[in-house]
C-alpha cells in the first residue's frame, strides 16, 4: 500500500496556483477512429411573456412549461455553423428578471442551459436583493445547447454499464478498458452519424450568437456555470464586440480543454486531502478518524487497503478501495462530507450498523435523461462529444501512453491520479472539425470561483481569469462546492448582482470568505446534485 506524504502543518488560505500546460496545439491532422458524448439539460421551453415586477424585487427565475415551435432565420455567413443537415434550433424560454440595465431597461439576457436549467426559479430562503431597482425588465433566454436535451439530442445507443467512465487503472482489465473506449467511439459514430462532428462548443457559441440576433440585440450578457464558463469564454473570443455583462461562475481553463481539466480533478483532490486530514484531526474526540493529520490519513487508507482485499458491505451493496478512492475524491472538498464518509466505511468495516445513504454516488456512475423525449444515454452521449469534438489533439491515439499515464498519476496523485489519466473514447474519436479555441482578450467578465470545487478547482478559475485580460475574479476563501451564486453569501452575492444591474466590473479583485450557511447550502446541493438555486437535479455526478 502506497503511504501518503504527511500534509504540511497548516493548510495555506490561498492556494497557489498548480503549473499550467502549453496552450493546446491549434491545428489539428486528419481523422481517426470514434467515443461517445455530454452536457445535461432538461428540455427548454416557453413561459408566458415577461411581465413587470414590483420595484426592489430580486431576480425571480421560472422553470420553462411549453416548447417553442419557432424555426429562427438563417444566421451570417461569420456566425453559420458549419453547414450539415439541419437539426432543430435551440428551444428557449423567457422569464422576468427584475434587475434590469439602469441606461436601458429591458434588455434580454442569454443563458445556455449548460448543463443546468437557467429559468428557475430561486429557493425559498433566498435573501433579498441587495439592490434597489430601477424600472423596465430583463428577459432571461434559457435553451439547450445543440446536441442537448430537445436540440437535436446525440444518442450513442450506450446500456447504463457501458456509461460507468471513470475507471481505475488494473493492469488485468486495462484491455478490456481500451476495447471500451474502442466501442463507446463507435456506436456514438454509428448512432449519430454526420451530425456528430458539428456539436463542438465553438457551433454552439455560434447558435448563442445566432439568438442574439433573433432577439435584434446588438450585445448579450451570460451567466454560465462550469461548462458554460468555457462557452461563454469561447464566445468572448470568438465576438469581443457582442459581449456585454459575462459572469463565469465555476470556471474551466481553456488551455487545458478537455482531459487536463478531467486530469485537474486527480490534482486537486490532493490538498483537498490534506486539508480534509487537518480538519478531522482536528476533532479526533468526536469522530475518532485520529488525532494528527498523518493518524487520519493512516486511517483512510488502511480503509481502501482492506476494501481492496475484501469489499466493505453497506446496505446491500459492496465497495472495493477503488471505490472509496472515487467517492473520496469529489467527497474531500467538503471536510464534513469526507469525515462522515470515512466514518460510515469505517464503522461497515468493523461490523457496526452504517448507512450508504450519507455516501455519493461511486465515481464514474450516471442518471439517465429525465425527459422521455432525450435518449436514456444523452448526458454520457453529450460529454462525450463535445469533449472529445472540441480539441482532438489534446487526446493521444496510442492506448498505451494512457496506461503509462495512469500508472505514474496514480503515484503522484494516489486517491484519483489513475481514474483520470486511463484511456477514454476520445483516443478512437474522428479528428476535430476545427482547431481548439485560443482564449485571450480584453473583454470584461467576471469570474466566480470558491477555493474548494472539485469540478473547476481554484487555479483553474485563475487560469481563465489570466486568458480573459479584461475580467476580475470574485474568491470565495473557504467556500466549498461548484458553483457559486446564489450561495445566501452577502458578500459574493452582493459582487455577482452589483455587475449585474450595474455593469460595472469592480475595481480590484474580490476576496470573500464563506460562511457555516453558505458551505452548508453547498453540500445540501451535492446531496441532490444540483448547482446553486436549482430546485431539481440536472446533471451527473463527475461532469463539467
Amino acid at each position: 500500500m502506497r503511504t501518503r506524504p504527511p500534509p504540511p502543518a497548516t493548510a495555506p488560505r490561498s492556494p497557489t496556483p498548480w503549473p499550467r500546460p502549453p496552450s493546446p496545439p491549434t491545428t489539428t491532422p486528419p481523422p481517426a477512429p470514434p467515443a461517445s458524448a455530454w452536457p445535461s439539460s432538461a428540455a427548454a421551453a416557453r413561459s408566458p411573456p415577461p411581465a413587470p415586477c414590483p420595484a426592489g424585487s430580486r431576480p425571480s427565475w421560472r422553470r420553462p412549461s411549453a416548447a417553442i415551435p419557432s424555426s429562427p432565420p438563417r444566421p451570417s455567413s461569420s456566425s453559420r455553423p458549419r453547414p450539415f443537415p439541419p437539426p432543430k434550433p435551440p428551444t428557449t424560454s423567457t422569464s422576468c428578471w427584475r434587475p434590469s440595465a439602469p441606461d436601458r431597461p429591458g434588455r434580454p439576457r442569454a443563458h445556455p442551459r449548460t448543463p443546468v436549467p437557467l429559468a428557475v426559479r430561486p429557493r425559498d430562503h433566498a435573501r433579498p436583493s441587495h439592490h434597489p431597482v430601477d424600472g423596465g425588465e430583463l428577459r432571461l433566454i434559457g435553451f439547450d445547447p445543440r446536441g442537448v436535451g430537445r436540440s437535436t439530442p446525440v444518442t450513442c445507443g450506450l446500456e447504463p454499464e457501458e456509461e460507468n467512465w471513470l475507471r481505475p487503472y488494473k493492469e488485468a482489465t486495462f484491455d478490456k478498458d481500451v476495447a471500451w473506449a474502442h466501442d463507446v467511439a463507435r456506436k456514438c459514430r454509428e448512432k449519430s452519424g454526420a451530425t456528430l462532428k458539428h456539436i463542438t462548443t465553438r457551433n454552439t457559441a455560434r447558435d448563442m450568437d445566432l439568438l442574439r440576433a433573433v432577439l435584434g440585440e446588438k450585445k448579450v450578457s451570460y451567466f454560465g456555470y462550469s461548462y458554460g464558463t468555457y462557452l461563454g469564454a469561447v464566445y468572448t473570443q470568438m465576438f469581443p464586440g457582442r459581449a456585454d455583462r459575462f459572469v463565469l461562475d465555476s470556471a474551466v481553463d481553456p488551455a487545458r480543454a478537455w482531459r487536463g481539466m478531467i486530469q485537474w480533478w486527480a490534482e486537486g483532490a490532493e490538498p483537498a486531502f490534506d486539508r480534509w486530514t487537518e480538519w478531522a484531526a482536528a476533532r479526533s474526540e468526536r469522530y475518532g478518524l485520529g488525532d494528527t493529520p498523518k493518524k487520519v490519513d493512516r486511517t483512510f487508507w488502511d480503509l481502501v487497503q482492506r476494501a481492496d482485499e475484501k469489499p466493505i458491505e453497506m446496505d446491500g451493496e459492496k465497495y472495493t478501495g477503488d471505490d472509496v478512492r472515487g467517492m473520496m475524491r469529489g467527497a474531500v472538498f467538503s471536510v464534513k462530507e469526507g469525515t462522515e464518509l470515512v466514518v460510515e466505511l469505517k464503522k461497515a468495516a468493523a461490523g457496526e450498523p452504517a448507512s450508504a445513504k450519507r455516501l455519493p454516488a461511486p465515481a464514474g456512475t450516471t442518471r439517465p435523461a429525465a425527459d422521455a423525449d432525450v435518449p436514456s444515454d444523452n448526458g454520457t452521449a453529450g460529454f462525450w462529444t463535445v469533449v472529445c469534438n472540441d480539441n482532438s489533439a489534446a487526446w493521444s491515439r496510442d492506448p498505451e501512453s494512457y496506461r503509462r499515464d495512469a500508472i505514474e498519476d496514480k503515484g503522484r496523485y494516489p486517491l484519483f491520479g489513475d481514474f483520470a489519466s486511463s484511456v477514454k473514447p476520445c483516443a478512437f474519436w474522428d479528428r476535430s472539425a476545427e482547431p481548439a479555441t485560443v482564449v485571450n482578450n480584453e473583454v470584461g467578465s467576471l469570474v466566480v470561483q470558491n477555493e474548494w470545487d472539485s469540478q473547476t478547482p481554484l487555479p483553474s478559475g485563475q487560469a481563465l481569469h489570466a486568458d480573459l485580460k479584461g475580467s476580475k475574479i470574485l474568491t470565495v476563501l473557504g467556500g466549498e462546492g461548484h458553483g457559486v451564486y446564489p450561495s445566501g453569501n452577502a458578500c459574493a452575492d452582493g459582487g455577482v448582482e452589483d455587475y449585474l444591474t450595474t455593469g460595472k466590473l469592480p475595481a480590484k479583485d474580490v476576496t470573500c470568505e464563506a460562511t457555516a450557511g453558505s458551505n452548508g447550502d453547498a453540500r445540501e446541493n451535492r446531496k441532490r446534485d444540483v448547482l446553486p438555486g436549482a430546485p431539481l437535479p440536472q446533471r451527473s455526478p463527475d461532469r463539467f
